[in-house]
């Protein structure tokens, strides 16, 4: 019989929802997935629209009250569960950033108040090292750490493509080294890599997704198949955000697929440079670093590969059913 679980609609592009998406894939056989809709994602306008998204999901979180199951939540929603509901609740925490607040001041409140309420949860789970500490600083004894996964077979087919025929895809010149910034959106810091690399035209900045801050960068905003060859593509890459990230899946993705990176250690993306022992970006001699980067011997991609693969469907799944399983007996 299938365990039975609740959890917002992993529609998205963040990388918040492509990890519900994995984890609604990969219990698919264990689990009978019923979600609600994340309104959040829903409105043009930024200004209060975590507000708006809690007003309109109150009565269908009301309607799921007697609802028998667990709850898989990721949301400041939690907060309108009633303490028997959070006993049957697996939270996941995947980053908190102050930059990213749509309903200040009411919107920090909110969030120390879900810092409260967690340790009434049946079990919490994050991204990182990072956040399970940061977790445990505010109050939360037990945390588990299940990191972002990824799909090997699929990363492995674009890691095999011919990387002259991918830079002739994307039209990249045999003379011009190809840096890849990730997002182009808020606080990703792509604005200041770019700026910092403008005056050497050899060195052509790419971003992806949907170009939030009208970046004046070489933009792609692509469906999976061909963002994964345009990586193949490229030869370095910088992550380098101001803001306060999980574990960041464009930089993951970036190194299993031989990029070797610049790194700036913030928050879960420290704990990623750390496990794959890239360095941190340097400013005042960032276009140095990335020829120094360009030229990295291919054996030098073969760690940051080998660290991250571990981090497979199969190794997902299993701790995933594990804490599944767990709560199952618990509730």
């Amino acid at each position: 019989m299938k365990i039975v679980a609740h959890s917002l609609n992993p529609v998205g592009r963040t990388g918040g929802r492509a990890y519900l998406r994995m984890l609604h894939d990969v219990t698919a056989d264990q689990v009978e997935w019923h979600t609600a809709p994340d309104y959040k994602r829903t409105y043009r306008t930024r200004r209060w629209r975590k507000l708006r998204h809690l007003a309109r999901l109150a009565p269908t979180i009301h309607a799921l009250k007697h609802r028998p199951g667990l709850f898989v939540w990721d949301d400041l929603s939690l907060l309108l569960f009633t303490p028997h509901m959070r006993a049957r609740t697996i939270f996941i925490f995947h980053h908190y950033e102050p930059l990213q607040h749509d309903s200040a001041p009411v919107e920090a409140m909110l969030w120390q108040r879900l810092f409260a309420v967690l340790p009434q949860c049946g079990a919490v789970v994050c991204v990182s090292p990072y956040w399970a500490e940061f977790l445990r600083d505010r109050g939360v004894p037990d945390v588990q750490v299940i990191y972002n996964a990824f799909d090997l077979p699929e990363i492995d087919h674009a890691r095999a493509l011919d990387r002259q025929a991918c830079r002739t895809e994307f039209g990249l010149a045999s003379e011009a080294i190809a840096v890849y910034v990730g997002k182009a959106v808020h606080w990703k810091g792509t604005e200041c890599v770019t700026a910092a690399l403008r005056a050497d035209p050899r060195l052509k900045v790419i971003t992806t997704g949907s170009n939030t801050i009208d970046s004046a960068t070489a933009h792609y905003d692509l469906p999976r198949a061909p963002y994964l060859r345009l990586l193949r593509a490229c030869d370095v890459g910088v992550f380098a955000p101001q803001m306060q990230e999980g574990w960041s899946r464009c930089a993951a993705e970036a190194l299993l697929l031989g990029l070797p990176s610049l790194i700036r250690p913030i928050a879960g993306l420290g704990d990623l440079a750390h496990l794959t022992e890239q360095p941190a970006p340097d400013f005042g001699r960032l276009r140095e670093q990335i020829y120094e980067r360009a030229t990295a011997p291919e054996a030098e991609t073969k760690g940051p590969y080998e660290a991250l693969a571990r981090f497979d469907q199969n190794y997902f799944a299993y701790a995933w059913n594990r804490v599944l399983l767990q709560a199952t007996a618990g509730s």
